[in-house]
């Protein structure tokens, strides 16, 4: 008791202001129409800015769920598009075949959102770290991109977390192909620049202009075909060879990778058995006798 009552000794002066102040403020504004409304005019004008800027503060901080919730919405645009390729395809083998194919109603690839949370581009050999693991569904094997193109593959695991081999990797290469045709080779990072790529071992007889988009071939139990890519910019060796090389420009930006999709083939398992039977028949007959 005695500290508050020091405290208000110590500030009688502030207080005395105060009541004052507010005294004089209601006989000003009390007997004057005029005065009101110009006082009531600039206290709603105070008013509304201090409403605009707790709005706009609280959605600067809503952002992260926004971004969130778009992310979410991508990957199941993703698996939509994903489930809509595989569906034409089979029409387009039913009309050609004149047999009536039955839909599994089974998505063949389904996308899970990560955030990247650590992530190189200039070393010889790259790689990337994600906040989802195990406990998210994820496992080896499991192919990356973000909303622009390829990524990477998932290498290791953790419950909370995975490694990424990053598409900036001389280990890592990607079956692809030239979107406007079905002559398909392999990319592989040449390490001299974190937007640039090498898609290595196309038909000589492919043509190609600059600017064409290159996508996923696939060929493979990791990505969708027609994925993005990247983009031709030149060819990197010359044409009386039996195969040649074009530089490619990335179109995922790695140096600022924030949200990636991982993928999942719900039929990787089948592809991979039916692969390992064919590797098994031409171990027992390498001839194919």
């Amino acid at each position: 008791m005695n500290e508050l009552l020091a405290f208000i000794v110590r500030n009688s002066k502030w207080f005395v202001f105060v009541l004052l102040a507010t005294a004089s403020c209601v006989l000003l504004f009390r007997g004057d129409p005029y005065r009101q409304h110009i006082f009531t005019t600039s206290a709603g004008a105070m008013a509304s800015g201090v409403y605009k800027g707790a709005n706009e503060l609280t959605s600067y901080f809503n952002l992260h769920e926004i971004n969130e919730d778009l992310n979410r919405r991508n990957a199941e645009l993703q698996a939509e598009l994903s489930a809509a390729r595989e569906r034409l395809q089979l029409l387009d083998e039913a009309a050609f075949t004149d047999t009536l194919v039955a839909d599994s109603g089974l998505r063949p690839f389904e996308f899970v959102v990560a955030h990247v949370i650590n992530n190189s581009i200039s070393r010889p050999f790259n790689y990337i770290t994600v906040n989802k693991g195990s406990r998210d569904g994820i496992r080896p094997e499991l192919g990356v991109i973000d909303r622009n193109g390829v990524v990477g593959i998932v290498s290791n695991v953790g419950p909370g977390s995975s490694r990424v081999i990053s598409l900036l990797n001389p280990h890592f290469r990607l079956s692809c192909k030239l979107k406007s045709t079905d002559y398909f080779g392999s990319l592989v990072w040449d390490g001299l620049a974190p937007d640039e790529a090498l898609l290595e071992e196309l038909p000589r007889h492919t043509n190609f202009a600059p600017g064409d988009t290159v996508v996923t071939s696939g060929y493979s139990a990791v990505f969708p075909a027609g994925l993005p890519v990247g983009v031709v910019m030149e060819n990197e060796s010359d044409r009386n060879q039996n195969f040649f090389t074009l530089r490619v420009r990335l179109l995922a930006d790695f140096t600022t990778l924030g949200n990636v999709q991982v993928v999942i083939n719900n039929r990787a398992e089948e592809l991979r058995a039916l692969t390992a039977g064919e590797e098994n028949d031409s171990r027992r007959n390498p001839f194919g006798n």
